[in-house]
């Protein structure tokens, strides 16, 4: 199984969380048989997320030791900006032939790129993060927790 994980899933495997544990048994990610993704705006965030934070040397060593497990997936392809293009729209109700079925939602932009990102390569998206549910089983299949 193909799987891409949400920046919020993997904050709870770098705090070792109950969730994180939870995750584990209920999907065995770390079987062989998965191939684990995550998007470069994941990355970012999580970067992101130890500076703002002053993460010290220990909790960076954690950081890096954690992405070992997924292979980083970049947003330049034409068919993910592609699709970050027709979900934005989507999302707001405003894309032809593709009606949303209730009123506009706004996504974060990072949100979208990560979504995109999921629906091109069939990943099955592992997220806490509700900003995803219109989008589910129409452009994305998601496990949410």
């Amino acid at each position: 199984m193909t799987l891409l994980f949400d920046t919020n899933i993997l904050l709870h495997f770098l705090r070792e969380s109950p969730l994180s544990k939870r995750v584990e048994n209920e999907l065995n990610p770390f079987d062989p048989s998965n191939t684990l993704l995550i998007s470069v705006v994941t990355e970012g965030e999580l970067r992101s997320l130890g500076f703002q934070n002053g993460w010290g040397k220990k909790r960076l060593e954690k950081l890096e030791n954690e992405l070992k497990d997924f292979a980083v997936v970049p947003i330049r392809s034409r068919d993910i900006i592609e699709r970050y293009a027709e979900l934005d729209a989507f999302s707001q109700g405003k894309l032809l032939g593709r009606p949303l079925g209730t009123s506009a939602r706004n996504m974060g932009k990072n949100d979208l790129w990560i979504a995109a990102t999921a629906s091109i390569l069939s990943a099955k998206l592992i997220t806490m993060d509700s900003d995803f549910d219109h989008l589910n089983t129409v452009w994305i299949e998601m496990l949410k927790y």
